[in-house]
């Protein structure tokens, strides 16, 4: 076969896959955040999970408007079972709690609540990276985020950027009104931020990052667990390459699991995929996100719902 004849075979069978999700009524949306998160939500869509297009030409579909610093970084946003779609993110550099709202149709949004966490901790310094998880086992969704408390893990205090020295913790809810009390929910001995939760093969799979700064580690890998908030596994080995990787967000396509990533000291988004949660191939090469993007989070919606945000 020609090189002519793989390359239109190729692109014959990438126009069938494309067609095909825009038949089943799937499409793949993701929400990022742009520079410092100052401007809000954004969102870009995709059919094969490959190419990415911005929505409203690029522009916040809902600006910041709780905390100090009002920003919107790091937006999760997860399809809930009763229909609507929930968000958390990151509201400030220094705070002590998190944003959280919701909506039907991301185009018409609730009023944004504040929900301070860590303001049982007098000396905790943030709450960043925070995500969102609903567990049909229990019924109950799952918050969890970083922070940093000073003096509380002595042993890697040293190794981190500028005194941070995460640790992951969480709450439970039913509604986004009642929360459980805050509790220690990962630490294996290291900085630890950018946690991003899915289910697979009967357990709970964390991506997350490992923020040590010195030595320099900066790279995404994976912990278990067969308990939603407890028991999560010392961490793998890491998965992603020689590049410094954050903000990791996971869905599955196909018979691949795809784990998208900012590389931010490269101002460019990577991803690997892995059919068995063992061995990762750098995709990196294949993905194409609107310029500018910073890390969020990878979940469906139907057409129905890409059409009017259209």
């Amino acid at each position: 076969m020609t090189l002519k004849e793989i390359f239109i075979a190729f692109a014959f069978l990438f126009f069938l896959n494309v067609a095909s999700a825009q038949k089943s009524n799937d499409v793949y949306m993701f929400s990022y955040f742009m520079g410092n998160g100052e401007d809000g939500l954004h969102l870009a869509y995709s059919y094969d999970g490959l190419k990415w297009d911005a929505l409203k030409n690029n522009q916040s579909f809902l600006t910041p408007q709780v905390g100090i610093d009002k920003l919107m970084r790091d937006p999760c946003i997860i399809s809930g079972p009763d229909g609507k779609f929930h968000m958390v993110w990151t509201v400030s550099w220094g705070e002590k709690g998190i944003g959280y709202a919701s909506s039907e149709d991301l185009v018409h949004w609730s009023e944004q609540k504040y929900i301070p966490v860590m303001e049982h901790e007098p000396t905790a310094r943030n709450c960043w990276a925070p995500e969102v998880f609903y567990d049909g086992d229990s019924k109950q969704y799952l918050i969890f985020w970083s922070t940093t408390i000073p003096g509380r893990f002595p042993e890697t205090e040293s190794g981190g950027d500028s005194g941070y020295n995460h640790r992951m913790y969480c709450v439970v809810t039913e509604d986004f009104k009642n929360f459980s009390d805050t509790k220690l929910l990962y630490d294996q001995g290291f900085n630890v931020i950018d946690g991003t939760l899915i289910k697979a093969k009967n357990k709970y799979v964390l991506f997350l990052k490992n923020e040590t700064r010195t030595p320099p580690e900066k790279n995404i890998r994976i912990a278990t667990s067969k308990k939603l908030a407890e028991g999560y596994s010392r961490a793998s080995e890491p998965i992603t390459g020689d590049y410094w990787a954050e903000g990791p967000t996971s869905v599955k396509i196909g018979q691949y699991w795809i784990v998208y990533f900012d590389k931010y000291t490269d101002h460019n988004m990577g991803a690997i995929r892995s059919d068995d949660m063992e061995n990762w191939e750098d995709i990196s090469e294949m993905i194409n996100f609107p310029e500018g993007t910073r890390h969020g989070t990878v979940f469906k919606v139907s057409n129905k719902v890409l059409n009017k945000l259209k």
